[in-house]
């Protein structure tokens, strides 16, 4: 199992803090973002990194060299040269072609400016398909990425539902919404050839697409599976309001 990490991005609504560095080096408990989402995974038995980087990308290198070292790990950094004017398409598929080439193995995705409860990177580890971790709890608004699930069906103990999605994205309606994506899947290997052909149409079309779009068509073809938090709580960060949830949040967990 890899664990990708996309952390290229410029985080402008959190200017200035994030004038000299991308988001996942903000420290809340003097840990960074991507340390801390890092230590979540090598708790659920990862041990194979990739991080894309972009934005002042040489002191998200140095910092994972000293994680690498810290937690004996491999880190991989790969480069999104244009993260100014792409999207997490571009930087997902930078990862997911590089696992395709170099037949690796399975991979989480996670978009590196989110807090999350532990237990979230160990459910979707324990998904047999390709899987999104869907929030069935949070009140959902104008932002949150909504998707709407056709057909779906849970497991015995309503963590997990299957079916195809009949829309995704911030527009849906929220009372039709069946959740909202938080920004954590995963992609098995016998899926990831055509999860990055669906990508290379998603940046043809448009190079600042949002890679969770990818998902839509795959679940026309393949199984996935909708991983419920059934309450865990998580955040990403986006501007200065999610800023100081996350450091609530933190607290919360970390005591």
């Amino acid at each position: 199992m890899i664990s990708v990490i996309l952390s290229a991005g410029m985080g402008t609504r959190l200017m200035p803090l994030t004038k000299d560095i991308p988001k996942t080096l903000l420290k809340i408990n003097k840990i960074t973002l991507l340390e801390r989402m890092i230590k979540n995974c090598v708790d659920a038995k990862i041990k194979k990194f990739i991080v894309i980087i972009g934005y002042n990308k040489d002191k998200v290198i140095d910092l994972c060299l000293k994680i690498a070292e810290k937690y004996d790990i491999e880190i991989e950094t790969i480069v999104n040269e244009k993260y100014d004017i792409t999207n997490t398409s571009v930087s997902t598929y930078l990862a997911s072609k590089f696992i395709e080439e170099n037949d690796l193995d399975d991979f989480i995705l996670i978009n590196g400016d989110n807090v999350v409860d532990p237990e979230i990177i160990s459910r979707i580890l324990a998904s047999n398909n390709t899987g999104m971790i869907i929030d069935n709890f949070k009140e959902l608004n104008e932002e949150s990425f909504k998707l709407i699930i056709d057909d779906e069906s849970f497991n015995e103990n309503n963590t997990i539902a299957n079916g195809k999605i009949h829309s995704i994205g911030k527009e849906i309606d929220i009372l039709s919404s069946s959740g909202e994506f938080i920004g954590v899947s995963k992609v098995i290997s016998e899926d990831i050839p055509i999860f990055n052909r669906i990508l290379e149409r998603l940046i043809e079309d448009d190079p600042q697409n949002y890679y969770d779009y990818a998902y839509k068509d795959l679940s026309e073809i393949k199984t996935i599976d909708f991983v419920l938090t059934n309450g865990l709580k998580w955040t990403e960060i986006d501007d200065y309001r999610d800023w100081e949830n996350a450091q609530i949040l933190v607290k919360e967990l970390e005591g």
